[in-house]
């Protein structure tokens, strides 16, 4: 073995140590910072209801852990591969070009980091001589999340990179990102004589390539948006580091961990699979009955951990193996779940709809009212279909066990009763989402303790760790997706859209016609939550100028992106129903043709009848 080649295994196995300390590292602080989250939050619930004793500086560091927890997440999902990208184009290239194009995504944003990194710097020093009010924490102390996040993504790329790449294709990669920074720095000066066709040039085009390439979803935002501020404002870049940080520090934004960690936890603790023992028990021996157990157990499921992928995840691997045997086509099982768990999107405490409420400023608890009867006109158009297509199921055997399904109701009535507690508590006003999802976590953990006996210190520790990794995924499409909103409103295309969209013939009818469509295109390719976070806050205006109301439109704007989220053959939520219920995409394609016409006709018929939304507000 030459000399050469000799160092490059000996740099390659140091660097492979680097990283697994660097992940190690990221890991145990990050699912630290989430456990003291949710102690904090426990004691200040404990100390609100039990003591009548408010402590409000806890909110200062429970904002803090949760930007460190956050940008540290993101870190994480960096490394274990988990933000949102398109790869639909790329699985059609022979595998030697898509590993170019993997590269040309990497150096992308890599250059993005580095781009990143010196304003974020200036940004945390800048706020430095800020202080909190209770605790006087000094304000660098949360922009310094950023920094760290920035770095470690920064380190774990290039190790990345110089471990696929030789060292001459390294250096060259290198090398072409700083001569395309350069000649679009030079450019500048033309580009800023274009005016409003930048935002076509920068926000249309160059993220549609970006996301076509497989950057990440999110980052091809901010690449796009840090391109813009570059070459055509005289904005400091600071200034979307500063976005960072704020989109990432909204209080509310806390229940998206909390909320995912409480999916896990009824994984692992068996609830999820308690309930679906009952609801097959009770209906499940009846033609297609596996089929309305799916329905039941996704409407109930997605109340309690409020994450798509987590709601497959518990219900696909149990039913699935089932409803083959019972003879249901093949297809129709990833069709089934898909469907079901984008008609699931608005049941409380759906994470899309805190998320909507946070960027739009629409009450979440009115949220959380208005989504359970469109999401029960949705399963009902579900229902129908599988009642149609269920025609030459065999039954299920046997007579009905009054028994069996007094045991497993008993043994299914702590999960069943969870949601009832989660949303009596959000929608009669007792307690904040926040509040709500520490109390669900505290219930589920001391209830797995006391029944199942199924959580372990490591269990504990690997729901801390994905917890993290996913919260950071998500919290970073929010947070530079709303970068790219800000530069849209400042820009003016945001009034320019609204002009548009309240002048459409037909008003009302036509404006909610436009969004369910525009938001059916945007959820199959922006993944859903990079849509709403993008576009909620510019259509939301147009919405309430037509007199629409804003939780009405809400619904109809979410059930819409599920629709396309769920879609092939851009959806991503259908390649991952598709993979939970072991069938493949191309068997289940056609398949997903009835549900989705169903669940298109249900929302056409809540977006026809408001009351549907807001009858209960």
């Amino acid at each position: 073995m030459s000399a050469p080649i000799l160092r490059r295994d000996w740099a390659s196995g140091h660097l492979d140590r680097v990283e697994r300390m660097i992940g190690i590292t990221i890991d145990v602080v990050a699912a630290t910072l989430l456990a003291v989250e949710i102690v904090l939050l426990a004691g200040t619930v404990f100390a609100r209801y039990v003591l009548k004793s408010p402590v409000t500086w806890v909110d200062e560091i429970a904002t803090l852990a949760f930007l460190w927890l956050g940008m540290l997440g993101v870190a994480s999902a960096l490394r274990r591969g988990l933000h949102m990208r398109l790869t639909f184009l790329l699985s059609k290239f022979s595998p030697n070009r898509r590993a170019g194009i993997e590269t040309l995504s990497e150096v992308v944003l890599l250059t993005f980091l580095a781009t990143l990194l010196i304003p974020a710097m200036e940004l945390a020093e800048l706020n430095h001589a800020l202080s909190s009010p209770d605790l006087s924490i000094p304000g660098s102390v949360g922009s310094m999340a950023t920094v760290v996040s920035v770095l470690l993504m920064i380190v774990l790329l290039l190790i990345r990179l110089f471990r696929t790449l030789s060292i001459p294709a390294f250096i060259l990669a290198i090398l072409g990102a700083v001569v395309a920074v350069t000649v679009l720095m030079l450019a500048g000066p033309l580009l800023s004589d274009l005016g409003n066709l930048n935002l076509l040039l920068f926000f249309g085009f160059g993220v549609g390539v970006l996301i076509l390439v497989g950057v990440p979803i999110a980052f091809s935002f901010g690449t796009a948006t840090l391109a813009y501020f570059l070459l055509t404002s005289d904005l400091p870049v600071s200034v979307i580091a500063g976005r960072v940080n704020e989109g990432m520090s909204h209080f509310i934004l806390l229940t998206i961990p909390l909320f995912i960690f409480l999916g896990y936890q009824i994984q692992y603790t068996g609830m999820a699979r308690a309930m679906v023992d009952f609801f097959s028990a009770l209906i499940g021996r009846v033609r297609g009955g596996l089929g309305y157990v799916l329905l039941c157990a996704m409407y109930l499921v997605s109340g309690i951990s409020g994450a798509k992928a987590a709601d497959m995840a518990a219900i696909g691997p149990i039913l699935a193996p089932a409803m083959k045997d019972r003879g249901m086509r093949e297809g129709d099982i990833p069709a089934l779940l898909a469907v079901s768990a984008a008609a699931a999107e608005t049941i409380p405490p759906s994470l899309v709809l805190i998320i909507i409420g946070s960027v739009t400023g629409v009450s979440i608890a009115a949220l959380f009212t208005g989504g359970l009867l469109p999401a029960i006109v949705s399963m009902l158009a579900l229902a129908l279909v599988v009642y149609l297509r269920s025609r030459n199921e065999r039954r299920g055997e046997g007579r009905y066990d009054f028994r069996l399904i007094a045991r497993t109701f008993i043994v299914a009535l702590p999960g069943l009763a969870l949601p009832l507690i989660i949303r009596a508590a959000v929608l009669e006003g007792v307690a904040t989402a926040t509040e709500v999802a520490t109390i669900g976590i505290v219930y589920v953990l001391v209830v797995g303790l006391a029944t199942m006996r199924t959580i372990s210190l490591k269990r504990m520790a690997k729901m801390l760790v994905d917890t993290a990794a996913m919260s950071g995924a998500i919290l970073i499409i929010i947070a530079l997706a709303g970068a790219m909103s800000w530069a849209l409103t400042q820009s003016g295309f945001a009034s320019d859209l609204v002009r548009f969209m309240t002048s459409l013939p037909g008003g009302k009818v036509s404006f909610l016609a436009v969004s369910i469509a525009a938001f059916v295109v945007l959820g199959s390719v922006l993944e859903g939550i990079p849509a709403i976070v993008l576009f909620g806050p510019l259509l939301f205006p147009a919405a309430q100028a037509l007199g629409v109301n804003q939780v009405h439109y809400a619904i109809v704007v979410l059930l819409s992106m599920g629709l396309g989220l769920f879609s092939p053959p851009f959806g991503y939520g259908y390649y991952t129903a598709c993979a939970i219920a072991q069938v493949s995409p191309d068997a289940a394609m056609k398949n997903m043709i009835p549900y989705l016409l169903a669940f298109t006709a249900a929302i056409i018929i809540i977006a026809a009848f408001p009351w549907l939304s807001t009858g209960f507000l």
